[in-house]
């Protein structure tokens, strides 16, 4: 039975719920704005869900495995260590992913946000129906914020289904497999490769380029790719798939390398060659929004499309497909439908990439300073000049920072090693801010930290370094 012949009116609309759309939701209805957000799924979109927390969930499976089977250099030794993957499974996703699905919902109706559960369809400038199931509704608005975001890209020869996995089967596999082999070295594929031969897999990557990791600087992920040999994990770059062929308890994949036909056996095989923004499905057209030719939204300073009253944010628009770029566009589409005056700024996004090696970086790097003709200091000061990552036992990474060699003016950062993730956020902030060199040596950091590295490697800029 279809029910909702009439449109029913609503003031600002957010369609998805993901680290965009219920921020964005929120943000607008802190901010006056009455507000309802449309999910299709599961509140919380991919990142909550099928993506980002619960591949960080299984990263951290693998490093607990680990440091149990192999503390003894540290004289901690332990017998007969097992894993239980089946209860890793059940933590990641009762006590990691739900208690932050349903503490997003909360958060949504404690801030009034209404949720309209179904799939979203434009079929005018102001109006659109959503369909759940056999119910359908219509509703006007005053304004909308889309965060849709993006599915995995399929390849040919690679069909999902079976044993040939995205990024969310990869998360749900009921048993580690004793064989794995990936397609595409980026940030997914290399994070899940990494945290597969943790658990005990057989990985083999497939890369099309000449390195994994091409996004960042070479001697940062040539630190990965030490790490992953390491494991056991073998890369093979210039490597492009071709097939794979079902045999018996798994499959053969063929690819060419020089034009050379080799093959490679798994139980399962991996497809992390990129995502596609969902747009396709949206009646974007009937809206009067337009889109570029990679099927992203076209936006302004903003985030406003083509019609004044539609915005868009995160991964349907240009730029890294990162949650923490659609968060904050959402917070700069949901200030501007309620007047504020505010616009987006890309001059600090910081990027990481969880592998054992943890990579980082936010603002320019060497090359793209130089590209801008910019007169440059680099200054990299190495982890195992610092107690905390010696005490760690984890001295395999840097910290470097680039300067304006003129004015002392931060314009980027790296690190690499342990908690790169985290301690990237002062550079962030130092980017953003125009932070002089000089304010960063002069704060007072934590001993030992690893935080500490980049008031070293600040010192450094200055010709006074103390630890090198």
């Amino acid at each position: 039975m279809v029910v909702g012949d009439f449109a029913l009116e609503l003031d600002t609309v957010v369609i998805g719920s993901g680290p965009g759309g219920y921020v964005a939701a929120i943000r607008a209805a802190q901010l006056g704005k009455k507000v309802a957000i449309v999910e299709r799924a599961e509140i919380g979109g991919v990142c909550l869900n099928v993506g980002c927390i619960p591949s960080k969930a299984l990263i951290n499976v693998g490093h607990k495995y680990q440091d149990a089977q192999n503390s003894d250099v540290f004289g901690v030794s332990a017998k007969d260590v097992t894993l239980d993957f089946a209860k890793a499974q059940k933590w990641k996703d009762e006590k990691v992913v739900n208690t932050l699905t349903s503490g997003v919902t909360m958060l949504l109706k404690k801030n009034k946000v209404e949720i309209i559960k179904g799939e979203a369809f434009f079929n005018d400038k102001n109006q659109f129906r959503v369909i759940d199931g056999e119910n359908a509704q219509s509703y006007t608005f005053n304004n909308a914020i889309i965060a849709t975001g993006s599915t995995p890209i399929e390849i040919k020869g690679f069909k999902f289904g079976g044993r040939i996995i995205d990024s969310t089967g990869a998360l749900n596999l009921v048993e580690v497999p004793k064989s794995l082999v990936v397609i595409g070295g980026g940030y997914i594929g290399s994070e899940l490769a990494n945290a597969y031969a943790n658990l005990g897999s057989k990985v083999t990557v497939l890369e099309a380029g000449d390195s994994v990791l091409a996004g960042f600087d070479a001697d940062m992920n040539k630190l990965v790719a030490q790490d992953f040999a390491s494991k056991g994990v073998d890369i093979v770059t210039n490597a492009f798939a071709q097939e794979a062929k079902e045999i018996d308890g798994g499959l053969e994949i063929s690819y060419k390398v020089n034009d050379k036909l080799e093959t490679v056996e798994a139980e399962y095989v991996l497809v992390s060659v990129g995502r596609r923004p969902n747009t396709g499905d949206l009646g974007l057209h009937l809206a009067g929004v337009d889109l570029d030719e990679r099927g992203l939204v076209k936006v302004d300073k903003q985030g406003r499309t083509s019609n004044k009253n539609i915005f868009a944010i995160g991964d349907i628009t240009a730029g890294a497909a990162l949650a923490h770029k659609a968060s904050y566009e959402a917070k700069v589409a949901a200030g501007a439908i309620a007047g504020e005056n505010v616009e987006l700024d890309y001059v600090a996004m910081p990027a990481v990439c969880f592998t054992d090696v943890e990579l980082a970086t936010v603002g320019l790097t060497q090359k793209e300073a130089k590209a801008q003709g910019i007169d440059i200091k680099v200054s990299k000061f190495p982890f195992g000049g610092n107690g905390r990552a010696l005490s760690l036992n984890a001295t395999n990474g840097f910290v470097r920072i680039i300067t304006d060699k003129a004015t002392g003016t931060i314009l980027g950062g790296q690190a690499a090693g342990v908690s790169a993730g985290e301690i990237i956020a002062e550079l962030a902030l130092a980017v953003e801010g125009r932070i002089n060199i000089e304010d960063i040596s002069l704060t007072i950091h934590a001993h030992p930290t690893i935080g500490e590295t980049i008031m070293d490697a600040a010192e450094l800029a200055q010709g006074l370094p103390i630890h090198i």
